[in-house]
């Protein structure tokens, strides 16, 4: 930034199935845009998701010369900002988010630059899903920093995705009874009542379907290697 007067950095990294909502980097009117999924008119939306046509996505770490937010802030550049309108549901009830992403600056700095890094510095933790990853033996502390477990035999991380059941820290928490171990999954989708044993590993595509009215209890130490899951199955203590 400093050797090529470059005032805004914003860093992006290649796309995989988890990032389909990410934010992309895009040139409009000749300049460097965020487009975020909110902006994307729904009959778009699969496109805006495809990891062939938006191959990047923002991380949220910019780089930004402080002399350069000065000059804008003074002269009250950055009040064009464009306001998101994202619809969403909290507690049940339909909200209006408004809000205004960070990244978005980067058409107003001059020179601005998407730098495209390594994966290892995106791990966000939105949900219980991303959650589970943090906590899994799929990336290990080195010196305070978690790197992905050097025995994970492919690059990318698996995609997980938990149901309602699993929404709120604390019922996510009361349903594994230990983290899995999820070395070798590439797909975790788990619906409905389920609760997950101790000890157990999880490979491939894991796809478990508890329906309404029914439970399932995955019991300690099992071995799950792509395999569909659903009815009906209670572990009773005794």
């Amino acid at each position: 930034m400093a050797e090529n007067n470059v005032e805004f950095v914003m860093e992006v990294t290649d796309k995989t199935r988890s990032d389909v909502k990410g934010g992309t980097l895009i040139e409009y009117e000749g300049k460097a845009k965020l487009f975020e999924i909110a902006q994307c008119p729904p009959a778009k939306v699969d496109e805006f998701k495809s990891i062939k046509k938006f191959k990047i996505f923002n991380t949220n770490n910019l780089w930004i010369n402080l002399r350069a937010i000065k000059r804008l802030v003074e002269n009250n550049a950055l009040a064009g900002l464009d306001v998101i309108v994202n619809p969403k549901k909290v507690l049940g009830k339909d909200v209006i988010q408004l809000e205004i992403a960070a990244g978005a600056a980067i058409e107003y700095f001059q020179n601005a630059k998407g730098v495209n890094v390594d994966r290892s510095r995106f791990l966000p933790v939105k949900q219980t899903g991303d959650l589970l990853l943090v906590q899994s033996n799929m990336y290990e502390l080195h010196n305070g920093y978690l790197q992905m477990n050097s025995k994970r035999p492919y690059p990318t991380v698996p995609l997980i995705n938990l149901g309602e059941h699993f929404k709120k820290v604390s019922d996510y928490t009361s349903r594994f009874r230990s983290i899995p171990d999820i070395l070798e999954l590439d797909q975790l989708t788990i619906s409905g009542d389920v609760y997950i044993g101790s000890k157990v590993t999880l490979k491939g595509t894991v796809i478990i379907v508890a329906n309404h009215g029914n439970r399932i209890d995955i019991p300690d130490g099992s071995v799950l290697e792509n395999k569909v899951i659903s009815g009906n199955l209670r572990i009773l203590e005794h």
